[in-house]
């Protein structure tokens, strides 16, 4: 691995895609300007519906589409790696759509992509969560490459299962956009994002949705990067932003050498 800056962007994305594009457009342009090379959005910042299959009706087909053109000629105009959060993508069923990352290299090309995996479900007091009713679960443990650099993908809820993680080994970055509710990310967002850095020694970059959403939802924020100690290196509580900071590839490698820990694994 060699060195690398990133940045993390957190939105509050609301209901008008016209308006989420705009926002998006000035935050990586913001992350790119303070040097960042790789470039990480959230999930669902195209759109936070005022209802769950809003996001249905705007679903694009894989390779063409508004959104996808946004995030591939911004990478081209910027020469950055985008990792463009999740975007929804016209699926097999019609009442469902694919949650799905794409990353676009320096020159716009799309270096890869992952559907989502594991569907988000929650009922509480007031709360009540099921993203198998309007998503089409994904079927492919992601495998990517990116300058050379070995990179793991989750999306939100595969942050809980620490196995989906192990199935991408070996590498040296796991990236992550969520939009975690405000319940369940204050309870558990911290430790399982520091647990995923500690565990397979990686950094990580967990990009949020973080505030008071027009549709009345309230996402947790707190977007991280996280080293292979698991230490937070930069963060951002609440409302839109950007944090970066530097992969320090000497410093990965002195984490795997001193507590050799994946070379050690039985299973």
């Amino acid at each position: 691995m060699n060195n690398i800056n990133v940045g993390v962007v957190q939105m509050v994305s609301g209901t008008d895609i016209a308006e989420n594009i705009q926002s998006m457009q000035r935050l990586v342009r913001q992350a790119a300007a303070a040097g960042a090379q790789w470039v990480v959005l959230p999930e669902y910042w195209p759109i936070m519906g005022k209802n769950d299959t809003d996001k249905v009706a705007v679903a694009e087909t894989f390779g063409d589409g508004v959104l996808q053109s946004a995030l591939k000629t911004l990478a081209a105009e910027l020469g950055i790696v985008l990792f463009g959060g999740t975007i929804p993508l016209q699926s097999t069923d019609k009442t469902k759509v694919l949650n799905t990352m794409l990353v676009y290299g320096r020159a716009g090309e799309l270096l890869g992509f992952y559907h989502k995996m594991h569907l988000f479900g929650y009922s509480g007091a007031n709360e009540y969560y099921a993203e198998a009713d309007t998503i089409l679960r994904g079927m492919d443990v992601p495998e990517l490459k990116v300058d050379h650099i070995a990179v793991a993908q989750g999306i939100c809820y595969d942050l809980r299962f620490p196995e989906f993680f192990r199935a991408q080994l070996p590498f040296d970055v796991l990236v992550l956009p969520a939009a975690f509710t405000y319940t369940t990310g204050k309870a558990h967002w911290h430790t399982l994002l520091t647990a995923r850095a500690i565990e397979n020694q990686c950094y990580v970059l967990a990009s949020a949705q973080g505030g008071q959403h027009q549709n009345g939802r309230r996402t947790y924020g707190h977007s991280l990067i996280i080293n292979p100690w698991g230490e937070v290196i930069a963060s951002l509580p609440e409302g839109e932003g950007v944090i970066c900071a530097e992969l320090d590839a000497d410093f990965l490698q002195s984490v795997r050498t001193k507590l050799p820990a994946l070379q050690h694994r039985l299973l």
